[in-house]
């Protein structure tokens, strides 16, 4: 099976730091390698994969302010589908625009839906719904006016996480400094439960940071990290006493938060989107509705099995399981398109 990987090229595939879907991208194609597809990935020159490489843009424009993003975004979806006869199936990492190609070609294609970033991008997915393929990444991502062939939840690799041999009692928030991941409800749950708080990820929204974040800064206890790469992230997750992910939107899946329990270490996060798909309530972390509640879970979550929380994440969210149902829609892909 010839599989083309179609990654986006915000940031270079695996991301430095920040780049969640260019991750899933990496993940699934370096798995694939591993099981003996035959994948090339198209990506950003300075990708690093085991796959075959094809790429047009020399960086990700999030990191080289002078690439132009509609420019090459054009070029490089354009590689893929030029070349489509080449592929048995196109994987779609992208969102909406490759699917405007999708009917020009005969090669089955499969997009991975990672989130609706608008109501307006819909009219695209309701248009090629019939002749595409789509994949949720939870079933609470769904939308009712589309058809899915599956949902395949995130897989992380296991390997570069681990449950730390010695914890701190600090809080941990970790994801981008935007309102909707609740920044600012976490230093407020941090100061009434006077814990530590250390704060990391992409300052996405400057004046949320400005207001919300930064007048609390060195006071209390609270530290602005900024991002993580792979290099200190086990360390930072695995030594927190529980990460706080108190989400005001509904989350389409949540890596940190597998990524944090992958190594032992609890999630506390508000009840909406995909995260009672992900946490099992007073097992690996606890769903809250209010700041309240979440107060309350920071000394349960002391409790909680470490190793177990682990396992949880081991059983359902690890790179192989994802790529195993991948396969499995390839190969349901290929049979509907045999008959």
């Amino acid at each position: 099976m010839r599989i083309a990987m179609l990654a986006p090229i915000s940031w270079r595939t695996p991301p430095r730091h920040y780049g969640p879907w260019e991750l899933v991208a990496s993940l699934i194609t370096e798995g694939l390698v591993k099981i003996g597809m035959d994948v090339t990935l198209f990506a950003t020159a300075d990708s690093i994969t085991s796959a075959r490489l094809s790429a047009v843009a020399p960086k990700g424009y999030s990191e080289d302010p002078t690439i132009d993003a509609k420019v090459w975004e054009c070029l490089h979806i354009a590689s893929v589908f030029e070349h489509a006869d080449q592929f048995d199936i196109i994987h779609n990492n992208f969102d909406f625009l490759p699917l405007s190609y999708s009917s020009l070609v005969e090669t089955p294609v499969v997009s991975t839906i990672h989130g609706f970033s608008s109501e307006r991008i819909l009219p695209v997915y309701r248009k090629y719904n019939r002749n595409t393929h789509y994949v949720s990444i939870s079933d609470a991502n769904r939308h009712p006016d589309l058809d899915y062939l599956a949902t395949v939840h995130h897989g992380i690799g296991m390997e570069q996480f681990a449950v730390s041999d010695s914890r701190d009692d600090y809080l941990l928030f970790y994801g981008r400094i935007h309102p909707d991941k609740g920044a600012a409800e976490a230093i407020q749950v941090a100061r009434e439960t006077k814990r530590r708080l250390i704060l990391a990820g992409i300052v996405q929204d400057e004046s949320y940071f400005n207001e919300m974040v930064k007048p609390h800064l060195g006071k209390n206890g609270v530290e602005f990290i900024g991002p993580v790469g792979p290099e200190r992230r086990s360390e930072l997750l695995g030594r927190a006493a529980a990460m706080l992910h108190l989400i005001n939107f509904d989350e389409p899946f949540g890596l940190s938060v597998v990524e944090s329990m992958a190594c032992g270490t609890p999630v506390i996060a508000r009840n909406r989107g995909s995260m009672p798909e992900l946490i099992r309530h007073g097992e690996t972390g606890f769903l809250v509705n209010d700041l309240a509640e979440a107060v309350r879970a920071v000394a349960s979550s002391d409790k909680l099995d470490r190793a177990s929380i682990r396992a949880h994440v081991q059983r359902n969210f690890s790179q192989e399981e994802m790529v195993r149902k991948y396969v499995i829609v390839y190969e349901k892909m290929l049979a509907m398109r045999a008959k």
